[in-house]
């Protein structure tokens, strides 16, 4: 990978994870269009993407981020995952590219309202949602999940060489016993599996933070820990 210039902020910003703390990250120059070579390295150096920015965590006085994926090949669904996997049988699965269609924007807008009113992203704009999902480096797509009622939910992921990366998942409301965004990343790492990809990178595991603690049902799955990625043991707290 070429080299990359990094910035870094000075100004800070409440923690969207853990409470009266304040958050700090470094950011790939905006100007550079990264090509796929260089995103699929940036992945594996711990770097995740909101919209056309390319960030990581750079908190001076906190380490809790860490950066997590799933190797596909040794995924072993517990029995909970299968009997969600037969009680949603019946979804229709497809990819598309990102759309702006008024059908995604109502979904991710009633999303939002209902399960995130506390978050910074309430309430939501048509312009968070297009910055947010729809702007990309042309290596991003939607995991649609539909039946017989219409839409239950989409999964945003990018492409990279080594995997496939979950950015963000949003789903009907009324849908959540259905676990639809666990669901979907059963789904992402089987699609992984398809295309012969190693990886399913999903994100931030944040010790202490409980909307974060579904990542660790999925094994075995391994931590970016001072530039190298290890096994995490499923009966350890984060390294």
């Amino acid at each position: 990978m070429r080299s990359i210039p990094l910035f870094t902020p000075a100004e800070t910003h409440p923690c969207p994870y853990l409470d009266d703390l304040e958050a700090q990250s470094q950011y790939v120059d905006p100007r550079i269009s990264p090509d796929i070579d260089t995103l699929s390295a940036l992945s594996r150096l711990g770097f995740r993407r909101s919209g056309k920015l390319l960030y990581r965590p750079a908190c001076p006085s906190c380490s809790e981020c860490k950066s997590v994926r799933l190797p596909v090949g040794n995924f072993k669904a517990s029995r909970n995952m299968k009997r969600l996997l037969s009680k949603t049988r019946h979804w229709r699965l497809s990819v598309q590219k990102p759309s702006r269609d008024d059908e995604f924007y109502e979904l991710y807008a009633r999303y939002i309202t209902e399960r995130h009113s506390d978050g910074d992203m309430y309430p939501p704009s048509r312009q968070t949602y297009t910055e947010f999902l729809t702007e990309d480096f042309g290596n991003t797509y939607f995991l649609l999940a539909e039946d017989q009622d219409g839409l239950i939910g989409v999964l945003v992921f990018d492409v990279f060489n080594d995997g496939l990366s979950a950015v963000y998942c949003f789903y009907a409301p009324e849908r959540e016993s259905e676990s639809v965004g666990t669901n979907l990343i059963i789904r992402l790492t089987q699609l992984s599996t398809l295309l012969g990809l190693h990886f399913n990178y999903l994100g931030y595991l944040v010790e202490g933070c409980r909307k974060m603690e579904y990542k660790k049902r999925f094994k075995p799955l391994e931590v970016f820990e001072q530039n190298h990625w290890v096994t995490l043991n499923p009966d350890d707290s984060l390294p």
